[in-house]
């Protein structure tokens, strides 16, 4: 088939074109070209080929740690700089560099030390404010806060500290009114969708992000927050979608990237391969600790949730929650009280905040925190006020259930047990047991029975049997409670539950005088009564029999 080709694959280069490409031949861009076109790795090869064969730019060694900074490669940049302090001729400016290198590394006490040896500078008060928050010193904080001017590089500084401290509408203030004055600053388009984010106006943040992405379609933090997006309006599938852009285009040396994808995409893919990903990461990508508590929490791991969050020391919303979450977990599982009470006081604080106290998840953990006190009626209120949010969302569900049962509102309660879809819930011990008093309380005893036909033999299908021979007793279902007790006494025969069978095979046969049962049920009342060994059997058998006789009533 190659032999037979007569279409050229290529072609033929006359002589005209090979003038014309000798007078095209593409020029290599410059430094500064690169700089500006903020290829900072086009930038570092060209200095690091022009140091190899000694064409050195004017201050190439800072040159080369600005741009291995800007890739993120802050271990070169700190090498770099620190070499460039050891000579005798170094800028004095340069121990501030170092300094910032080193705090993006998080070598924080050594980051101070060589800020220290740098000349005054706005560059180095803003460093020692930022270093001051990651030593949670307020006094040094408000110091350095006192120095700083109301020029943009201090206030976007101001701003930062606004958002690591969750004060997300300080800094949508000050990047707003730095944009009302710098309208073509579009990177603060980027910190201003983040507070959003962080907020959870997840509509606005994609928004005004998608300004940004207009002129920077290749930005990693816009198209990871875009992702984020994503995630939270619609699934994990879309979100990964999203990220996919990034994965094509992000730099092979941009290491803070490549975290940050890996980190997310565990997250976007319901924690597959949290184990390899996450562990590496903890104390690099603040939200990695967070996420395995996460997955251990959903594979049912409590101690080891507990294990990796006990000696972090909450300062965000979301620690706080997290916490209260784990010590709940880990408390009803061991039944410590001291757990509860624990958790119980963390949702409290964030419920109660002025930050949180409107937001859903405030409202949620004041939710929760009344629901471990078991005020079910101030649950409700709360958990009304966010019902709209959560319909399908089955652990919503599950815990809104609860506390409408727990209350009397049966029949809402079942409707909205019968709504959850999970199958790792509707297995639960806990479900089954609130599903089935629901059915009886709706006189719905059957399907309560049926629920514990369907469970294997087990302490909670014991449990279960118990909850449905004490409940139809109570609510006059004596049919379905005669078969529960005879069900238990076969199970435990040393126990006395002889005398609840007996009185509810004496309720069936008094709602059949009363015309509530049908007649046929009278046989199989006989044929429990016979399963006991019990004296009074026979006396009892023999009244139902002569008025099953007397009322013509077929028993065979």
């Amino acid at each position: 088939m190659i032999l037979s080709r007569v279409k050229p694959a290529v072609v033929a280069e006359t002589p005209v074109s090979i003038s014309e490409k000798k007078k095209t031949k593409t020029k290599v861009p410059s430094l500064e070209e690169y700089l500006q076109q903020r290829d900072y790795l086009g930038a570092f090869t060209l200095l690091e080929f022009q140091r190899s064969i000694g064409e050195k730019e004017e201050h190439a060694d800072l040159w080369i740690g600005y741009c291995a900074f800007h890739l993120g490669d802050y271990k070169r940049a700190m090498e770099e700089y620190k070499s460039l302090t050891m000579k005798p001729d170094c800028l004095a400016e340069v121990w501030v560099f170092l300094a910032c290198a080193l705090f993006f590394l998080g070598l924080y006490q050594e980051a101070e030390e060589a800020a220290s040896k740098a000349p005054t500078s706005p560059l180095q008060n803003r460093l020692l404010f930022h270093l001051a928050h990651k030593f949670n010193d307020e006094k040094r904080l408000m110091g350095f806060h006192q120095n700083l001017e109301d020029v943009t590089e201090d206030q976007l500084s101001l701003a930062s500290i606004h958002y690591m401290r969750s004060h997300y509408q300080e800094a949508i203030d000050i990047y707003k009114r730095l944009l009302l004055q710098n309208r073509d600053f579009l990177a603060l388009k980027v910190y201003v969708a983040l507070c959003y984010y962080k907020l959870d106006y997840y509509d606005v943040s994609q928004e005004v992000l998608a300004v940004y992405l207009q002129s920077m379609p290749d930005s990693t933090i816009a198209l990871n927050l875009k992702a984020c997006n994503h995630f939270r309006l619609y699934n994990g599938k879309a979100a990964e979608a999203e990220l996919k852009n990034l994965i094509d285009i992000s730099s092979c040396s941009f290491e803070f990237a490549k975290e940050l994808i890996r980190h997310n995409l565990v997250v976007f893919r319901g924690g597959e391969g949290a184990l390899q990903v996450l562990p590496p990461l903890i104390d690099v990508i603040p939200e990695a600790r967070l996420n395995l508590v996460i997955y251990y929490l959903r594979q049912d791991d409590v101690q080891e949730a507990y294990n990796l969050i006990q000696d972090l020391v909450p300062t965000t919303p979301q620690e706080y929650i997290l916490k209260g979450v784990v010590n709940a977990a880990l408390g009803q599982e061991i039944g410590s009280r001291d757990h509860l009470k624990i958790a119980q006081q963390f949702f409290q604080l964030v419920g109660g905040s002025a930050s949180e106290c409107d937001t859903i998840p405030g409202r949620q953990c004041m939710a929760s925190c009344f629901f471990l006190l078991r005020q079910f009626e101030d649950v409700l209120i709360y958990l009304n006020s966010v019902k709209g949010y959560f319909y399908n969302d089955d652990t919503f569900n599950f815990n809104y259930a609860q506390a409408k049962a727990a209350l009397g509102n049966y029949k809402e309660a079942e409707e909205v047990f019968l709504l959850i879809q999970n199958e790792k819930i509707k297995n639960d011990y806990v479900y089954l047991s609130w599903l089935a008093r629901c059915y009886i309380m709706n006189q719905r005893g059957r399907l309560a029975w049926e629920l514990y036909l369907k469970m294997g033999t087990s302490s909670d299908s014991f449990s279960l049997l118990q909850l449905i021979a004490n409940d139809c007793y109570k609510m006059g279902q004596f049919y379905y409670a005669a078969k529960a007790f005879d069900a238990l006494e076969k199970l435990d025969p040393g126990s006395n539950y002889w005398e609840g069978k007996r009185g509810a095979c004496v309720g069936v046969f008094q709602l059949i005088l009363a015309n509530k049962e049908s007649k046929e049920i009278l046989k199989e009342v006989l044929s429990l009564l016979r399963n006991s060994g019990n004296p009074q059997v026979e006396y009892i058998i023999r009244a139902l029999r002569k008025w099953a006789k007397d009322n013509r009533v077929l028993l065979s």
